[in-house]
């Protein structure tokens, strides 16, 4: 698995603005200039009632994030975190606004690899601010499903916050499903005829599954904590919000659940390699015991004729000869049907 960091390539910044009864939307496409940062900003603080505004960035440098933090009234620490692109998943709140740290995932096949990238959600109260890093972009289908169905954007700015998780909670599924099918291919292949130590195979799908629970796992106990309602936490959420954000927590469960069994599996599958593995070097070894012991009686007889002692008996005989080759060959063809038989040949 490789994981993204901040990248070099160069910054994207778009921002998108929602009515909330009639599901309307504006795209303000721009980059992270001067002049367009202050336009987004501009339209930022002309928000009116039932408006609320998604602002979406790739690989900002702190620099360029701290115009919209100030505007936003982001917390330094969240900015940091969202810049340094390497947080575990994770949620916290500074004041009214609600930090989300998502891992993004990618599975691809050509080199049997989990892909990485990290997404951070700021959700404040008129507006949500992601910051992406890594090349999958689950904004872009999220807000290609809120406009499916617009009328999730009664729920404001978390129902973007929804969109984002269940993207990414489904690309979570979606990566699982396609590690299971390698995983089939490896068991096929350790369990089939030919002789190959795909070892090494199965230790590096290993090494991809124990990342993508480092993924998953810690994202488990983040979403209850947002599913909590007014009574709990005091946020005033819609309660007709939360069914939606356990719907994704269900799914992210099972994906868990999935993950680790793969996990197992693969254990079970290295264990089969390994064993089959020792297998192949006993039959050799009793290969290599059996013709050792097959050449061993020719060459037992042949010694004993050339030690070359003067007073040795049948040495005169003159049918000595072909009978020590007679003895010999009906020998080792004895033992040669033995080993035949008892499958050591």
């Amino acid at each position: 698995m490789h994981e993204i960091g901040v990248s070099k390539h160069a910054h994207e910044m778009e921002c998108v603005m929602y009515e909330e009864r009639s599901g309307r939307s504006e795209t303000v496409e721009c980059g992270l200039e001067e002049e367009t940062c202050q336009l987004v900003l501009k339209r930022l603080r002309g928000l009116s009632e039932g408006e609320f505004a998604w602002v979406r960035l790739v690989d900002p440098a702190e620099t360029e994030l701290m115009q919209l933090a100030e505007e936003l009234g982001l917390h330094p620490l969240a900015v940091e975190d969202a810049v340094q692109a390497q947080q575990r998943p994770k949620r916290e709140r500074f004041g009214d606004v609600l930090a989300v740290a998502l891992k993004t995932l990618w599975y691809v096949d050509a080199d049997m690899a989990v892909e990485t990238g990290e997404l951070m959600v700021f959700v404040g109260p008129r507006y949500v601010l992601t910051v992406r890093h890594g090349g999958a972009d689950p904004a872009a289908e999220a807000a290609r499903r809120l406009e499916a169905d617009p009328a999730m954007l009664r729920f404001g700015p978390l129902s973007v916050l929804h969109a984002v998780l269940d993207v990414v909670v489904d690309a979570y599924s979606d990566s699982a499903d396609k590690v299971r099918a390698a995983l089939t291919k490896l068991e096929d292949c350790v369990f089939s005829t030919s002789r190959v130590d795909h070892t090494e195979a199965i230790y590096s799908l290993k090494r991809e599954v124990r990342e993508f629970r480092d993924a998953v796992q810690p994202l488990v106990p983040v979403l209850p904590g947002l599913l909590t309602g007014p009574g709990q936490d005091g946020q005033g959420h819609p309660p007709k919000v939360l069914p939606y954000f356990r719907d994704v927590a269900d799914h992210l469960n099972r994906t868990d659940t999935e993950v680790r069994s793969l996990d197992e599996l693969l254990n079970s599958v290295l264990g089969a390699q390994q064993a089959r593995v020792g297998t192949w070097q006993n039959d050799d070894m009793r290969r290599i015991s059996a013709w050792a012991a097959i050449f061993a009686i020719p060459t037992m007889v042949a010694g004993v004729y050339g030690m070359n002692f003067e007073h040795m008996p049948e040495l005169g005989w003159s049918y000595g000869y072909p009978l020590a080759l007679a003895l010999m060959a009906l020998a080792s063809g004895l033992l040669y049907r033995a080993f035949r038989r008892n499958g050591w040949l």
